[in-house]
Protein backbone atom coordinates (compact mmCIF):
# COMPACT_ATOMS: atom_id res chain seq x y z
CA UNK A 1 0.00 0.00 0.00
CA UNK A 2 2.81 2.42 0.88
CA UNK A 3 4.56 1.89 -2.49
CA UNK A 4 1.33 2.61 -4.39
CA UNK A 5 0.75 5.82 -2.42
CA UNK A 6 4.32 6.95 -3.07
CA UNK A 7 4.00 6.31 -6.83
CA UNK A 8 0.69 8.17 -6.90
CA UNK A 9 2.16 11.19 -5.15
CA UNK A 10 5.23 11.13 -7.42
CA UNK A 11 2.96 11.02 -10.47
CA UNK A 12 0.88 13.89 -9.11
CA UNK A 13 4.01 15.90 -8.36
CA UNK A 14 5.35 15.30 -11.87
CA UNK A 15 2.02 16.41 -13.37
CA UNK A 16 2.07 19.59 -11.28
CA UNK A 17 5.67 20.33 -12.23
CA UNK A 18 4.69 20.22 -15.91
CA UNK A 19 2.24 23.07 -15.24
CA UNK A 20 4.71 25.27 -13.36
CA UNK A 21 6.41 28.16 -15.16
CA UNK A 22 9.50 29.64 -13.56
CA UNK A 23 9.97 33.39 -13.87
CA UNK A 24 13.34 34.62 -12.70
CA UNK A 25 13.30 37.94 -10.89
CA UNK A 26 16.08 40.54 -11.05
CA UNK A 27 18.89 40.38 -8.51
CA UNK A 28 19.17 44.08 -7.73
CA UNK A 29 15.62 45.40 -7.90
CA UNK A 30 12.05 44.59 -7.17
CA UNK A 31 10.34 43.01 -10.17
CA UNK A 32 7.21 44.91 -9.20
CA UNK A 33 9.07 48.24 -9.39
CA UNK A 34 10.39 47.28 -12.80
CA UNK A 35 6.89 46.36 -14.01
CA UNK A 36 5.49 49.67 -12.75
CA UNK A 37 8.26 51.60 -14.50
CA UNK A 38 7.61 49.78 -17.79
CA UNK A 39 3.86 50.39 -17.52
CA UNK A 40 4.54 54.09 -16.96
CA UNK A 41 6.80 54.23 -20.02
CA UNK A 42 4.20 52.38 -22.08
CA UNK A 43 1.53 54.84 -20.98
CA UNK A 44 3.64 57.87 -21.89
CA UNK A 45 4.84 56.48 -25.22
CA UNK A 46 1.88 54.46 -26.43
CA UNK A 47 -1.39 54.26 -24.56
CA UNK A 48 -1.58 57.75 -23.08
CA UNK A 49 -4.05 58.92 -25.71
CA UNK A 50 -7.49 57.80 -26.80
CA UNK A 51 -7.38 54.70 -29.00
CA UNK A 52 -10.59 54.08 -30.92
CA UNK A 53 -10.73 50.28 -31.20
CA UNK A 54 -9.39 47.20 -29.48
CA UNK A 55 -7.76 46.11 -32.73
CA UNK A 56 -5.91 49.42 -33.05
CA UNK A 57 -4.82 49.16 -29.41
CA UNK A 58 -3.45 45.66 -30.01
CA UNK A 59 -1.53 46.83 -33.11
CA UNK A 60 -0.13 49.88 -31.31
CA UNK A 61 0.97 47.81 -28.31
CA UNK A 62 2.57 45.14 -30.51
CA UNK A 63 4.52 47.79 -32.44
CA UNK A 64 5.58 49.57 -29.24
CA UNK A 65 6.67 46.26 -27.69
CA UNK A 66 8.77 45.35 -30.74
CA UNK A 67 10.51 48.74 -30.69
CA UNK A 68 11.05 48.63 -26.92
CA UNK A 69 12.53 45.13 -27.03
CA UNK A 70 14.72 45.97 -30.03
CA UNK A 71 16.14 48.98 -28.20
CA UNK A 72 17.22 46.71 -25.33
CA UNK A 73 16.85 49.47 -22.77
CA UNK A 74 17.37 48.66 -19.13
CA UNK A 75 16.48 50.48 -15.96
CA UNK A 76 19.05 52.78 -14.39
CA UNK A 77 18.51 52.74 -10.65
CA UNK A 78 19.35 56.06 -9.04
CA UNK A 79 18.12 55.31 -5.52
CA UNK A 80 21.14 53.84 -3.72
CA UNK A 81 21.38 52.03 -0.42
CA UNK A 82 22.85 55.19 1.09
CA UNK A 83 19.82 57.14 -0.16
CA UNK A 84 17.58 54.57 1.49
CA UNK A 85 19.51 54.87 4.75
CA UNK A 86 19.08 58.67 4.74
CA UNK A 87 15.43 58.62 3.78
CA UNK A 88 14.22 55.56 5.69
CA UNK A 89 16.71 55.34 8.56
CA UNK A 90 14.15 56.34 11.17
CA UNK A 91 12.14 53.21 10.31
CA UNK A 92 15.03 50.78 10.87
CA UNK A 93 15.07 48.73 14.05
CA UNK A 94 18.35 48.94 15.95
Amino acid sequence: MEVTARRTSETAAAALLQRVQFHYTPKHASWLNMAEIEIGIMDRQCTGQRIATVELLQRELAQWQEQRNAAGRGIEWKFTRQDADRKLGRHYVS
